[in-house]
């Protein structure tokens, strides 16, 4: 077997018509897989049924993998699948698990896969927990201020939020408001006496 995992036939060999013609069977294990990439190497083991005297390694690609979710290999993992000679090598064309069903796959996953929620994560569009606007089971709502709950305003323009925001601004601007007022209605001090130059 030449390194990279190709598979080279005997000197003097001629390849069969069928290898020209389309896919085989074989079956092994996995021989590795990468989660994070998505690929990896079969190990094969029987061709067409044949059990080979060295194993042969076959490319493998996660979009060629039978099973639901996440797609990957386990290290070791018993596979059957069809397989086609390219330019690269051999490559798989669908992987199952022993007799059709479905693959097993790693228990690992790359990082960042998991989808992680704060605690405080909740539906915009209903307000509920557990689950977002777009896995929400309720229509589309009318829209409403993420403060106070108003379909009257949005979250920008929230007289609450505002009033809360800033007590002390208010409290000023009213007694500064006030201020003028009392101004209007005094009457305007008298202009001091010019100052002498002697």
């Amino acid at each position: 077997m030449a390194e990279g995992g190709c598979a080279k036939t005997e000197e003097g060999e001629a390849p069969s018509s069928e290898e020209d013609s389309g896919s085989f069977h074989g079956s092994g294990v996995c021989k590795w897989f990468n989660v994070r990439m998505g690929f990896g190497f079969l190990s094969m083991t029987n061709r067409d049924g044949v059990p080979l005297e060295t194993a042969v390694d076959v490319f493998v690609h996660q979009s060629k993998l039978h099973m639901e979710g996440f797609r990957s290999l386990r290290e070791g993992e018993t596979v059957e699948f069809t397989f086609k000679k390219s330019s690269k090598g051999l490559e798989s064309l669908r992987v199952t698990g022993p007799e059709g069903a479905p693959c097993v796959g790693s228990e690992k996953r790359p990082k960042g896969a998991q989808k992680r929620r704060s605690k405080g994560d909740k539906c915009y569009n209903c307000g509920g927990p557990n689950h977002h606007a777009k896995e929400c089971q309720l229509p589309p709502q009318p829209k409403k201020c993420h403060f106070c709950q108003s379909i009257a305003h949005m979250v920008a323009s929230c007289p609450i939020k505002a009033q809360q925001s800033s007590p002390g601004s208010q409290e000023r601007s009213s007694s500064a408001a006030g201020g003028e007022e009392e101004e209007l209605m005094r009457p305007a001090p008298a202009p001091l006496p010019p100052e002498s130059s002697d």
